[in-house]
């Protein structure tokens, strides 16, 4: 992967463009890119790291704030990256997510995030060549050509200040959590944790099972009616004890039933014969009892053949007197009928009531005839009444148009005023409006002249103060320096004892080389030690660091004076602010006027264009209701004429003719009624004679007397049926006695039905016990041989899976470090160890030259304290005294030295590890502050190798002596309103 050119817009700190040029930087594989501390050095790796992946390394990413504070609003937040992977070109284009003041109106808006990626030339095969703009699709594809994630990207390119500081100092958990990330093993965890749940699983299968049988012996048991084995030794042995006893006791229950169903049934037959010989005698009496009641009821049987033979003499009297009976009541109907006819006559007008009959039809005839005659004006006097409605409405609707037309035209006449008076106050509005922006503006300007005069004393306070900070800082600076310097020359005084003091007995001396040592130089009063003369140096280093630092901040405090200064050298602005506030709420309270007096106009405008359309129409239709209602009331009036002398006393026509109707009806209705009632009067003496005569021919003398002994047909059955039934129960009784097996049988005889039952309930008890008792033992047996069958094949089963348990327990303890495992480590350990270890022979080369051959990495594999999990240690072989010592121990320089060269084996091994592009650019951020001349020269080169093959290098740091030792640089300048970037070569 190679970096070719970087633009940010409104990023980090940069309000406006900045463009990088790697291809120029990196022309000599090695530059430095410098600045003040805090003035976005570090916010071009983020601009990198965004472009790519979306988001930026370490807690930065949580924060969410990627756009610069002093862009202006219309300035578009993004990030472009041109690069080169895998010998394909391509420039990516992102802009993060954030909240941009509204265009219109107030308050803010949410700035969706974009990306797109464009090939730069032929696209890799499976690609479109016009690129692509999902955010998604675009991260996929940065991930699949680099070959590894956001997160090994920050560790293996960026690498981050003080990160790897804490990872060479970590405990075993921090450094494993971190390898984890880089080298993506949590599959190995996975791995780990399917042996423990897959142990889990298989052991509560097992428990389980073991449950089930025991489960199962327990019924055996309890289907055996015995108490299960308090041991658990249950076997075949004891399923063939239990099965044995089972047998035994349901051949005896067998034997027992078989006997008490014998005497059982034997009994049953003596109680069938006492039956029988009961049911005889009983019936012989019930015989003989009823033969004396049919003789008892034998006159009553008369009695009831007398009564029915007179009811059936009776019954054609009954059904001519009821003929009679129904003519009167149809008789008293028609003349109630023929009352309400004379009164409807007499109420429609007619009151010749006692006239002949041939008079009411002529009466009838002529009425009809009459209001035939008016039939054919009835549609007349319908239209009349129609038009007379329309012709008042006409009226109406003429008054109210004449009333429209006045109205219309009065505010025709008064709009020109209106709309005048209300084009003029626009006019204002609109003036007002275009002026209110600039009072805004001058306002806003006035505010923060104000504010910034607020912050002159505060800024001449910070001035002094950083002055004072400063200068307390030079003056430690320089008596660090000198202290430095003393404590060097004193070590170099004393340094052959130093040398002396490493001389070993036939070990050649490393000045002269000879293995003799004579006279070996002594220690000199006040000698220093290697360590005072390294902490001096780190103390005359911090010193410098704060000096440099209380320089930036007390040259940035002058020039935010003076820049203030600058600004509030004009006239107080306090009473031209006043003036500007009350001129302000004058414009704006004018000009929130505009959009209603807009409106107002446009309104009035098109009011003037709807009341002179609505006018022309109000005047046409009034005219047309004039013209119809003059026609329609010449037609009224002709048509009345006619109307007039056919309607005579009436209120029209129609009601005359349904009079005329009216009366006619009610006269053919009373000749209908009149001569219904002659003809019924005339039937109902006919029937009166017919029913006298059937009550003489029935043997009666009087109809009374025949009515007397008519019976209804109910009372004829129930006599039927009485005289039947006794005659049934007579004859059945004669039969029964007739039978040949009762012919001998003494209705006296007694017998005992009781004594018999009672012996056989008891001997029907014992044998249903017996059998229940038989039923249970075949019960028993059948339960107990399924539960035997089923418990012999659970234990079949159960061998097999303790065996896999037994063996999937070991192997989980084994692979998560426990049981046979002496080095307690889990096969993740053991992956990330075997990691370590790559890590740690690649850092070695880089940390042996860089220290000059003192330090080397030595892994370790050996368990922790405590007995916690090994495989991840990582000390220091420190050469000078031949031990290994913890890498906590090492000075501030030694560190970075340490953390350096891991992190450049590191990133060596990740890339090699994830098979990913060939890495061509690489940042180192900061940590150089804390490195001595002489080992700065070593880290150089070092770094100077990595160039070897076309890689580009670039150091973050704000370290001056990097200033002289890299020829091509980028520096980044921090100003009053955002960072901006200078190519120095």
């Amino acid at each position: 992967m190679r970096l070719h050119s970087l633009e940010v817009t409104a990023f980090g700190p940069y309000p406006g463009t900045e463009v990088v040029d790697f291809d120029v930087l990196g022309a000599d594989g090695l530059f430095l890119l410098h600045g003040e501390t805090g003035a976005g050095k570090t916010t071009l790796l983020d601009a990198i790291a965004f472009a790519l992946f979306g988001k930026v390394p370490g807690v930065r990413n949580d924060a969410r704030r990627l756009r610069c504070d002093y862009a202006d609003n219309d300035t578009l937040t993004e990030v472009k990256l041109e690069l080169s992977v895998q010998g394909y070109r391509l420039r990516l284009v992102r802009s993060p997510e954030y909240e941009r003041p509204k265009r219109r109106g107030e308050g803010t808006t949410k700035q969706q995030a974009r990306a797109s990626l464009t090939w730069v030339g032929q696209p890799p095969g499976g690609y479109d060549r016009d690129g692509l703009i999902r955010i998604d699709e675009v991260s996929r594809t940065v991930e699949r050509l680099l070959g590894m994630s956001a997160e090994q990207f920050f560790q293996v390119v960026l690498l981050p200040q003080g990160e790897f500081a804490r990872f060479l100092r970590a405990d075993t958990q921090e450094r494993e959590q971190l390898l984890e990330k880089l080298f993506g093993t949590y599959r190995f965890a996975d791995v780990e944790r399917w042996f423990r749940d897959r142990r889990t699983e298989c052991f509560r299968d097992l428990e389980s099972r073991r449950a089930g049988a025991m489960r199962l012996v327990a019924r055996v048991a309890q289907a055996a009616g015995e108490e299960p084995p308090e041991d658990h030794s249950a076997d075949d042995e004891w399923l063939g004890v239990v099965a044995s006893r089972l047998r035994e006791a349901e051949d005896a229950a067998r034997e027992k039933a078989k006997q008490a169903g014998v005497a059982a049934a034997t009994a049953e037959q003596e109680m069938t014969k006492a039956r029988e010989l009961a049911d005889r005698v009983r019936r012989v009496r019930t015989a003989r009892a009823e033969l004396a009641e049919c003789e008892r009821l034998a006159p009553q049987q008369q009695a009831w053949i007398a009564e029915r033979a007179k009811a059936r003499r009776a019954v054609p009297v009954v059904v001519a007197n009821r003929g009679a009976g129904q003519l009167e009541v149809e008789l008293k109907h028609a003349e109630r009928a023929e009352e309400e006819a004379t009164v409807a006559a007499k109420k429609a007008g007619f009151h010749r009531i006692d006239a002949d009959e041939s008079s009411l039809r002529a009466e009838s005839a002529r009425l009809t005839e009459e209001a035939g005659g008016l039939a054919q004006l009835l549609e007349d006097a319908k239209q009349q009444k129609k038009a007379k409605l329309r012709l008042t409405k006409l009226i109406n609707d003429g008054w109210a148009a004449e009333e429209k037309v006045t109205s219309l035209e009065a505010d025709l006449v008064a709009l020109p005023e209106k709309l005048k008076v209300a084009r003029e106050q626009l006019v204002l509005a609109s003036e007002a409006a275009a002026r209110l922006d600039g009072l805004k503006a001058r306002k806003a300007e006035l505010t923060e002249r104000a504010k910034l005069r607020e912050r002159l004393g505060d800024a001449e306070e910070k001035v002094k103060s950083a002055e004072a900070v400063m200068r307390k800082a030079i003056d430690a600076h320089q008596q660090a320096r000198d202290h430095s310097l003393t404590i060097r020359a004193r070590r170099l005084d004393g340094m052959a004892a130093e040398l002396a003091s490493q001389l070993a007995v036939g070990e050649a001396c490393p000045v002269c080389g000879s293995a003799d040592h004579p006279e070996p130089a002594r220690p000199v009063p006040g000698a220093v030690s290697e360590a005072e003369e390294i902490a001096a140096v780190a103390t005359e280093q911090e010193s410098q660091s704060e000096r440099g630092k209380a320089e930036r901040a007390h040259q940035a405090a002058i020039a935010d004076l003076t820049a203030l200064q600058e600004r509030l050298a004009e006239s107080d602005e306090t009473a031209e602010l006043s003036e500007v506030d009350k001129l302000l709420a004058e414009t704006a309270a004018l000009a929130a006027n505009r959009e209603p007096q807009r409106e107002l106009v446009r309104d009035l405008d098109k009011r003037s264009a709807n009341i002179s359309d609505l006018l022309s129409a109000a005047k046409e239709e009034l005219a047309s209701l004039r013209t119809e209602r003059e026609q329609l009331g010449k037609t009224v009036e002709m048509r009345q004429k006619r109307l007039d002398p056919a309607r005579g006393e009436y209120s029209d026509v129609r009601v005359r003719r349904e009079h005329l109707l009216l009366s006619a009806a009610a006269v053919t209705e009373l000749l209908r009624a009149r001569g219904q009632r002659e003809q019924l009067k005339a039937r109902l003496t006919a029937q009166q004679t017919e029913v006298h005569e059937a009550a003489i021919a029935a043997g009666f003398t009087e109809v009374a007397h025949a009515l007397d002994a008519a019976r209804d047909e109910l009372r004829l059955a129930e006599l039927d049926r009485m005289t039947s039934e006794l005659d049934n129960r007579a004859a059945a009784a004669k039969a029964v006695l007739a039978e040949p097996d009762l012919a001998d049988i003494n209705p006296d005889s007694a017998i005992d039905l009781d004594n018999v039952a009672a012996a056989l309930a008891t001997a029907r008890e014992v044998a249903d016990a017996e059998v229940a008792v038989l039923r249970e033992s075949e019960r028993r047996s059948a339960d107990v041989r399924a539960l035997a069958a089923r418990l012999r094949a659970e234990w079949s089963a159960l061998g097999p899976i303790e065996s896999e348990y037994a063996e999937l327990n070991a192997l989980t303890d084994i692979v998560n470090g426990r049981g046979q495992n002496t080095r307690r480590m889990s096969l993740r350990s053991y992956v990330l160890a075997a990691r370590l270890e790559e890590v740690a022979v690649a850092a070695t080369a880089r940390l042996s030259r860089m220290s000059q051959g003192r330090y080397s990495f030595v892994h370790s594999d050996a368990r922790g304290s405590h007995g916690t999990r090994g495989g991840l240690g990582l000390d220091v072989l420190d050469d000078y005294s031949g031990k290994v010592r913890p890498a906590k121990t090492l000075s501030g320089g030694e560190s970075f030295l340490a953390s350096l060269s891991l992190a450049l084996g590191l990133a060596d091994v990740v890339a090699a590890e994830t098979g990913g592009a060939l890495l061509d650019t690489l940042f180192v951020d900061e940590g150089f502050g804390t490195l001595d001349p002489d080992t700065l020269d070593e880290v150089m080169d070092t770094l100077d190798e990595l160039r070897a093959g076309g890689r580009v290098v670039g150091l973050v740091s704000h370290v001056e002596e990097l200033r002289q030792r890299i020829p091509v640089r980028l520096r980044v300048r921090k100003a009053r309103a955002g960072s901006s970037l200078e190519v120095i070569a």
